[in-house]
């Protein structure tokens, strides 16, 4: 009964990431026939951020080269993401090997980055979110390892 519910945690976090990306790309959708550009000025202003310092300056930058068809390609990308992740959330609620299996593989795909930015630098966010995949391979783990049972 634990794994049940250890295994339904982790769906329902799999499924939060999925509904992020898709609202995300909604979120694409209304910026269509809009000044990106503009959008992105907004909120490096709104988050405090200098506008020509390098890292701002990119994402202003790249904003004003955006076009109606990146945006949808953006969006498109975003709802077939989503869309994997609400597949492995459907599996592990359904305690589907298979989706322990694709849980694990892709939170172990975000490891090298997280560690890579850690060597760089110390940063709580990327301490946050590999601790968090760290924990959510160490119970897909423990959920391949427990005894097959058949499903029907």
């Amino acid at each position: 009964m634990r794994l049940v519910k250890t295994l339904r945690a982790v769906a329902i976090y799999e499924a939060t990431k999925g509904l992020l990306v898709l609202l995300t790309g909604f979120g694409l959708l209304f910026a269509l026939h809009g000044d990106v550009q503009h959008v992105a000025e907004r909120l490096v202003a709104h988050l405090h951020l200098d506008p020509a310092s390098h890292l701002p300056r990119i994402f202003i930058d790249a904003a004003a080269k955006v076009t109606d068809k990146r945006l949808w390609m953006f969006a498109a990308l975003a709802a077939a993401y989503a869309l994997v992740r609400f597949v492995m959330a459907c599996g592990l609620w359904m305690q589907r090997r298979w989706a322990e299996w694709l849980v694990a593989l892709s939170a172990a795909i975000y490891l090298p980055f997280e560690i890579h930015q850690l060597l760089k630098g110390f940063d709580w966010i990327v301490i946050g979110a590999l601790a968090l995949n760290v924990l959510v391979i160490a119970l897909m783990v423990a959920a391949l390892h427990r005894p097959r049972t058949k499903h029907i």
